[in-house]
C-alpha cells in the first residue's frame, strides 16, 4: 500500500505499514503531535503512519488519490480548511458517543464529518508601557481612524484573517464587514507581510502599535530558540477583544475521518484519543492551545494571559461565509 503514495515533497513518518494501522494525513507540524501519535501506539498497539503536508497539498492529494487513498484521517488547521474538506466530499460522517459527548456543538461539524481538537484565539498584541491598551476593546473599533498607521497583520490570503472576517461577516452580515475591513486597511501601518509571528516582532520594533495574531503563537515564541522571538515577545501583552455582541474569535484545529478510510474503526479511536484527557492535556500544555474537553486546565503561561469570554457561534459558519470573506477582503483593497 505504501508504495502507490507519491511522495513529491511531501515526508513519511514511517515506511511501515502494521497490520494495525492508521493512516493520518496532516498539516500540524508539532512536537506535541508526534508525542501523542506515539502515545496512541503504546496504549492501543495501532501503528499510526503520517504524511504531513500544507493543507492544499493534503486536500489535492486526497481528491486525485479518490477510491484508492491510504489515508484514514485528515488533520488540519482552521474551520474554514475543514469545511473545504467536508465541501470537496473527502470526509465522512461518523458516530461517536464520546465525541458526541464531549465536543462542543459549537466546534464540530453539523453532519458529525469533523471535530475540534484544539481552539486558538485570534487576539491583539501590544507593547508594554506604550499605553495602547487604552484604546483597545472591540473587534470592531479597530476600524476606528484613532487607530490609522497603528495595525499590522497578514495578508487576506490567509485563512486566519478570513475567518475572523467570516466571524464579522456572522455577527453583523456583509455589507458592515466590508465597512470593517475597509476601516483596518485605511489603519495599516504598512501593506500587509509575514505570518504571525512577524506581526508581534514589528510592533515590538516600533512599527505600529497594534498586532493581530493567533494566540499559541505566542507560547511559541516565548520558548523559542531564536533569541529574537523571545526578546520581541517579551515586550508585549495579550489583549482580548471581543465582537460587540459576542465574545473573543476562536478558531479550531481538527480532525475527520476520511471518505474512503481502510480503517475507519481505528480512525475514530484516533480521533477520541486526541480529545482525550490525557492528550487534551499535552495539547494545552506544550503547544499553548487551548483544550476543547472541558475539565481540561490551560498551561500556566496561557493562563498568564487573562482570561476571556469566548465567542459561541458555530465554527461551522467560518467555513461557510469564507468565499464571502474573500470577496469582501478583495473589495476592501486588503492585500
Amino acid at each position: 500500500m505504501l508504495k502507490k503514495l507519491a511522495l513529491g515533497t511531501l515526508v513519511l513518518a514511517s515506511s511501515v505499514f502494521a497490520a494495525s494501522e492508521v493512516n493520518v494525513y496532516s498539516v500540524r507540524h508539532y512536537d506535541t503531535d508526534k508525542k501523542l501519535f506515539k502515545m496512541f501506539e503504546e496504549k492501543t498497539g495501532i501503528k499510526v503512519n503520517v504524511v504531513k503536508a500544507k493543507g492544499g497539498a493534503l486536500i489535492k492529494r486526497l481528491k486525485s488519490e479518490g477510491k484508492n487513498s491510504p489515508a484514514d484521517i485528515l488533520i488540519t488547521v482552521d474551520a474554514g480548511n475543514l469545511y473545504k474538506a467536508k465541501s470537496a466530499d473527502l470526509l465522512q460522517s461518523i458516530e461517536s458517543d464520546y465525541l458526541a459527548k464531549n465536543i462542543p456543538t459549537n466546534l464540530k461539524d453539523k453532519d458529525n464529518t469533523w471535530f475540534a481538537l484544539t481552539k486558538r484565539s485570534r487576539v491583539t498584541l501590544y507593547k508594554i508601557g506604550s499605553g495602547t491598551e487604552k484604546m483597545l476593546s472591540t473587534y470592531e473599533d479597530l476600524a476606528d481612524p484613532k487607530f490609522k498607521g497603528k495595525i499590522v497583520v497578514r495578508s487576506s490570503s490567509n485563512i486566519y484573517n478570513q475567518s475572523l472576517l467570516a466571524a464579522m461577516i456572522e455577527h453583523h452580515g456583509e455589507a458592515k464587514a466590508l465597512e470593517w475591513a475597509k476601516g483596518v486597511v485605511a489603519n495599516m501601518a504598512r501593506d500587509p507581510k509575514g505570518n504571525d509571528r512577524a506581526q508581534v516582532k514589528a510592533v515590538a520594533n516600533g512599527i505600529g502599535a497594534v498586532a493581530i495574531a493567533n494566540t499559541y503563537y505566542v507560547g511559541k515564541m516565548v520558548n523559542n530558540k531564536d533569541a529574537s522571538q523571545r526578546d520581541a515577545i517579551a515586550k508585549m501583552k495579550v489583549f482580548f477583544p471581543t465582537f460587540k455582541n459576542g465574545g473573543t474569535h476562536v478558531n479550531v484545529s481538527g480532525a475527520g475521518v476520511t471518505k474512503y478510510s481502510p480503517n475507519k474503526a481505528n480512525a475514530i479511536k484516533f480521533i477520541e484519543f486526541l480529545a482525550s484527557t490525557d492528550a487534551q492535556e499535552l495539547f494545552a500544555k506544550a503547544n499553548y492551545e487551548y483544550p476543547v474537553l472541558a475539565g481540561v486546565k490551560s498551561s500556566d503561561l496561557v493562563s498568564s494571559w487573562g482570561t476571556f469570554k469566548e465567542d459561541t457561534i458555530s465554527v461551522d459558519r467560518l467555513g461557510e461565509n469564507n468565499a464571502k470573506a474573500v470577496k469582501i477582503f478583495d473589495k476592501a483593497g486588503w492585500k
